[in-house]
């Protein structure tokens, strides 16, 4: 499956099409479609093309699904005997992109309804299942059925 390497937010993501990814906000409305030219590293099928320091002409585009709020983080910072203590939280505001297709001088190397179209998962047909057999043996015959004597006990005081 063909990948790009991608810059945003000044951190670098491995993507692919048809995923989404939780990347650093970005000033757009949900639903709009973003294309990010900072495109660091391109592989498809063995082919790969490396920037010095972005890919000439390579591009990915993505549909912005909704802006979120990412996990809470305590900081929390205390001086050892001096009774001085401040906590605080942080959450980071995140944008999910779905990446739709990586593109190459203008040329689609690959889109999210190529990949989409691929069933990797096998079903089962009626005739299949119904060839199946199940057997079914009798409770009595499993569980074996032992008498054990009572054996007196003496009480000594």
């Amino acid at each position: 499956m063909p990948y790009a390497i991608i810059e945003t937010g000044g951190k670098q993501l491995r993507v692919e099409p048809g995923r989404f990814y939780d990347i650093e906000r970005l000033a757009v409305n949900e639903e709009d479609v973003v294309t990010i030219d900072r495109v660091l590293f391109i592989e498809n099928d063995g082919d790969v093309s490396i920037g010095q320091p972005l890919v000439a002409g390579a591009t990915v585009t993505g549909q912005v699904l909704r802006h979120l709020r990412g996990r809470k983080i305590i900081v929390y910072k205390m001086r050892p005997k001096k009774k001085t203590r401040k906590k605080q939280g942080h959450r980071q505001e995140l944008t999910r992109l779905m990446i739709e297709s990586i593109q190459l001088n203008g040329v689609v190397l690959a889109s999210s309804e190529a990949t989409s179209g691929e069933s990797p998962v096998k079903t089962a047909t009626a005739s299949s299942v119904a060839d199946t057999e199940t057997t079914v043996e009798p409770v009595e015959a499993a569980v074996e059925t032992s008498t054990l004597e009572a054996t007196p006990v003496e009480v000594v005081e």
